[in-house]
């Protein structure tokens, strides 16, 4: 069996071999991105153009990108996030799109809460100042004393609760558009509106898709509507909160500070970047080494079947290409 393969997230195969082996041993040809960066639209169509199979990461694919891409059959998604692709148009062209939605949920969550305690007692900041030789004591605040929402309580939601619960917060209030009262009342909290949320929390935790719905679902109104110093944390997407608005807030002390994991642009280089109370990652949230492993093998294993003719297993359901459809 021999293919052309374009493998454009970055890194791949470095904490794990066996992705690349396996690729190998099923005699696929492959293409590591050689720009060992995001690549922009133009230069995805440059590498996609002889390309029958994309492994791929958050790179823009857009209808631009699908339309000259004349070969591609198969998208194998590196992760969870859809919204970096035009899934109506590779519908439309006949191109199948799988992922792996449960694989990063672990190491997300783990980076939420790490990300939460961060900030309540303030440990980027203590670091920063023992980095530049200066012994200062910052009291923060214990996660046992605080209201805590969570928007959002699917596959990483979900995982974030169940860590949360063992650090026994004051009140722990939920909202989704699907509710599930089985843990609602597993986990000893409450599904309340968004402005419950906004308005009773100390720490806010998004958890949600990007879509036209999420788009800035976070804007200036409901950064005004938060506790003066209430935090925010962002692992999902960075346009579901309006970045502008999100750095007045912080600036003039609206809110208590920020942790943000994911940005409308990456690499990030905007203005968060020179706020103190705003923590900023590299949008890490799936990059721990299982995690990460676990992410490449069920991409690479999709590509595998699907060069064999099997079922796929992880297709993207037909619920996401409605969603679509009906915004």
């Amino acid at each position: 069996m021999t293919s052309n393969v374009l493998i454009t997230t970055i890194p791949f195969g470095q904490f794990n071999k066996k992705p690349i082996e396996l690729l190998r041993e099923s005699n696929i040809e492959y293409l590591i991105n050689p720009l060992q960066k995001k690549p922009n639209e133009d230069e995805l169509i440059e590498m996609l153009s002889d390309r029958e199979v994309l492994i791929a990461g958050t790179e823009p694919i857009t209808e631009n990108v699908l339309k000259k891409s004349k070969k591609l059959k198969f998208i194998s998604r590196v992760g969870v996030g859809l919204d970096s692709i035009n899934l109506l148009e590779a519908k439309k062209r006949g191109i199948q799109i799988s992922f792996t939605p449960d694989a990063p949920s672990a190491a997300v969550a783990e980076l939420t809460i790490g990300l939460i305690l961060s900030q309540l007692r303030h440990i980027h900041i203590a670091d920063k100042n023992m980095h530049s030789k200066i012994w200062q004591k910052n009291t923060g605040r214990r996660l046992g004393e605080c209201n805590v929402g969570l928007i959002g309580t699917g596959r990483i939601g979900r995982q974030v609760l169940a860590l949360l619960y063992s650090f026994r917060p004051n009140k722990i209030f939920l909202h989704d558009v699907n509710e599930s009262e089985d843990i609602a009342t597993k986990y000893n909290a409450e599904y309340v509106s968004k402005d419950d949320i906004l308005e009773k929390c100390d720490v806010i935790s998004l958890h949600i898709p990007l879509n036209n719905n999420t788009f800035h679902m976070v804007n200036e109104e409901e950064l005004h509507k938060m506790k003066c110093d209430a935090i925010i944390v962002n692992t999902s997407r960075g346009p579901i909160i309006n970045e502008k608005a999100l750095y007045e807030a912080l600036m003039t002390k609206e809110i208590g500070g920020a942790a943000i994991d994911v940005y409308d642009k990456e690499p990030y280089e905007g203005k968060l970047t020179s706020v103190d109370n705003c923590l900023l990652t590299p949008h890490i949230g799936p990059m721990s080494m299982d995690c990460r492993s676990k992410m490449e093998m069920e991409a690479v294993q999709e590509v595998i079947r699907y060069y064999k003719g099997e079922n796929l297993q992880r297709l993207v359901p037909d619920s996401e290409y409605k969603l679509r459809e009906n915004i």
